[in-house]
């Protein structure tokens, strides 16, 4: 459960079609970055509050967030509830100033409202990422890491195609934000489509051309079946 006060986030939920407001989501995301903590996270609530059924998942050994210095960050274990990593972050008044500053603290306030802990890709079983039809990575050794994971698990009894996609974004939050938005209008257009696994490269490739006109965005793509 989320402490008390830690609001849910207001980030913009972005602009999906007519139609899409009065259906539910088709398809189900899976976005993920290092923690679970800025980039996945912040694609995460973009998305939800539109209207998609997403989940975010972190692939890094431990949740990571930047400490005082570059030397010290503070780590802590996946599964360990953001609420958790709050109140240790604002355990005395120079903290609490401190990681309110470099925006730490209002990090683990959304991800609090959102659910109670990071979650880790790897230790997910394969019936919980099997269900996703399209996986968002937010860096290409995430994307990377997120395939090698899903090539060396065992096969579902329903054995499918996941699109796992990579929209490569610096780990900061302002970055985080844009691409939460640029994750969101890629997942209207697959939405949209009648035959996802037929359509999805053509799709993409389509889409990093027009992204590649305002913006240096590396978009990448592949099928992988579990």
């Amino acid at each position: 459960m989320a402490a008390v006060g830690l609001h849910r986030s207001s980030t913009p939920p972005g602009m999906p079609p007519p139609e899409a407001r009065r259906t539910p989501s088709k398809l189900s995301y899976g976005t993920v970055c290092s923690s679970n903590i800025n980039r996945s996270m912040e694609a995460h609530v973009v998305m939800q509050n539109a209207g998609l059924r997403v989940e975010s998942y972190g692939t890094g050994t431990n949740v990571r967030l930047p400490g005082k210095s570059a030397m010290e960050p503070q780590v802590f274990k996946f599964g360990t509830p953001y609420a958790d990593m709050y109140k240790s972050l604002a355990a005395t008044p120079e903290d609490t100033a401190y990681f309110t500053h470099n925006g730490v603290l209002q990090l683990c306030k959304r991800g609090a409202a959102v659910k109670e802990a990071p979650q880790r890709w790897q230790d997910m079983p394969s019936t919980a990422v099997q269900k996703h039809d399209v996986v968002i990575a937010f860096e290409e050794r995430i994307y990377d890491a997120v395939i090698e994971d899903l090539q060396t698990r065992e096969p579902t009894e329903d054995f499918k195609a996941i699109h796992v996609v990579c929209l490569d974004t610096k780990d900061n939050p302002h970055e985080a934000k844009l691409q939460g938005r640029v994750a969101l209008e890629l997942c209207w257009i697959l939405e949209q489509t009648e035959d996802l696994d037929l359509e999805a490269p053509e799709l993409v490739e389509t889409f990093q051309e027009e992204q590649m006109t305002h913006t240096q965005i590396k978009v990448l793509h592949q099928i992988c079946y579990l």
